[in-house]
C-alpha cells in the first residue's frame, strides 16, 4: 500500500533524478515517490513548477495547511481518469432534483447511521451516563424518519444538523474529561481544545476523501448533499460524513481517555484555541496507523484498511450513478 507522506518542518521539496526529496535546515532526505500515495504540508515548504509537474505525472495530491492547522487547499492534478461519461452521468444526478435528493439522503442517512453506531459502542464503556446514551441511542432510531419527508436540501441539511447536536451531546459522557468539554460546536477559531480536535480531524478526513476520490473516475467538483456552485470541491464532503464518526471522532475518544493528548498539546491564541505542533504531530501518527489498520468488509468477506473502505466507498457512488446498483452507505458494525 502507498503511504501518505505528512511534512510539519519548514524546507524545500523537490524532484531529484526520478524520487522525491525534502531538504530542510536539520536534514536532508530521499522520498521514493513510487511509494507515495499523497502529502500533508503542514510547514512553510517551497515547491517548484517541475516538482508539481512531477507529482501530476506520478498522481500524486499535496494538501496544504497553515501554522494553525486550518485547511488552505490542495494541488489536485489534472484528472487521469478520463470518463466523460461518468462525469455526465455525475451532472444528471445532481441537475435531476430527485436523484440529487435521493443520493443526499443516502449520505446524511449513513452519517446518522454511523453516529449511532458510535454511540451504541460506547454506551456500556462509560464511566457515567449510561443511561442518557441509552435514551439517545433509541431517540436516534427514529432521527431518520424525517428524510423520507423532506423536500430540499436544505431540510435534508437539517435533519443531519439535528441528528449531529444530539450526537455532540454525548461527548461529554464519553470522554469525562473536564480538559475537554464539548460545551458547543465552535469553528475557525474552535473556541475549545475538544472543538479544535473536531476542526482538525474533520479537514483531515476530507482531503484522505479527496486523494481518494482522484483515484476514480469521479469529479469532485459535484457533491450532493454539500452544494457544488460555490466550494472547490464537494464530493469529497459528502462522502466524509459517513467516515467522520467512526474515523476522527472514535480516535479523538481514543487519543483522550487514552491521554495521549492532554491540555498541555494545545495553543491558545487571542481568538481561539489550536493544536500545537506536537498535537498535530500525535494525532496524525494517530489517524495513520488507524487509517492502515484492516477491518473485516462483510460485503466482500475480506479485511479491508480503512482508507480502502473510502475507494470502495467511491465505487459504490459511481455504480449508482451509472445505473448498475444502487447506492447503499457502508455500516459499521464495530
Amino acid at each position: 500500500m502507498k503511504k501518505t507522506l505528512y511534512i510539519f518542518k519548514s524546507g524545500e521539496l523537490r524532484r531529484k533524478d526520478n524520487s522525491l526529496y525534502f531538504e530542510s535546515e536539520e536534514r536532508k532526505k530521499y522520498i521514493p515517490i513510487e511509494d507515495t500515495n499523497d502529502i500533508y504540508i503542514f510547514g512553510e515548504v517551497d515547491v517548484s513548477k517541475r516538482f508539481l509537474e512531477f507529482v501530476s505525472q506520478k498522481e500524486v495530491c499535496l494538501h496544504y495547511f497553515n501554522h494553525y492547522g486550518y485547511y488552505v487547499g490542495s494541488f489536485y492534478p489534472r484528472e487521469h481518469q478520463n470518463a466523460g461519461h461518468v462525469v455526465m452521468k455525475q451532472a444528471e444526478h445532481y441537475i435531476d432534483s430527485d436523484k440529487r435528493m435521493t443520493l443526499a439522503r443516502k449520505f446524511v442517512h449513513g452519517s446518522i447511521g454511523q453516529m449511532s453506531q458510535v454511540l451504541k459502542y460506547y454506551t456500556g464503556r462509560v464511566g457515567s451516563g449510561t443511561g442518557v446514551l441509552t435514551q439517545l441511542l433509541a431517540q436516534f432510531k427514529d432521527t431518520a424518519k424525517p428524510l423520507a419527508d423532506a423536500g430540499s436540501i436544505e431540510e435534508i441539511m437539517a435533519v443531519e444538523g439535528h441528528a449531529r447536536e444530539k450526537y455532540y451531546s454525548a461527548f461529554d459522557y464519553i470522554i469525562g474529561n473536564p480538559d475537554f468539554p464539548f460545551e458547543k460546536r465552535s469553528k475557525r477559531p474552535p473556541l475549545n481544545r475538544l472543538n479544535a480536535l473536531i476542526s482538525f480531524g474533520n479537514s483531515i478526513c476530507y482531503t484522505m476523501v479527496l486523494s481518494e476520490v482522484y483515484k476514480t473516475y469521479l469529479d469532485p467538483r459535484i457533491g450532493y448533499l454539500h452544494s457544488t456552485n460555490f466550494r472547490r470541491f464537494s464530493l469529497n464532503l459528502d462522502v466524509a460524513e459517513i467516515f467522520k464518526p467512526i474515523v476522527v471522532d472514535r480516535l479523538i475518544f481514543t487519543l483522550i481517555n487514552k491521554k495521549m493528548l492532554t491540555k498541555k498539546d494545545f495553543d491558545k491564541h487571542i481568538d481561539g484555541i489550536t493544536l500545537s505542533e506536537s498535537g498535530k504531530k500525535t494525532f496524525i501518527s494517530e489517524l495513520d496507523k488507524r487509517m492502515q489498520t484492516t477491518v473485516n468488509h462483510r460485503h466482500l468477506g475480506k479485511s479491508v484498511s480503512y482508507r480502502r473502505m473510502i475507494r470502495l466507498e467511491l465505487y459504490k457512488i459511481q455504480k449508482h450513478i451509472l445505473g448498475e446498483k444502487e447506492y447503499v452507505p457502508y455500516q459499521s458494525l464495530w
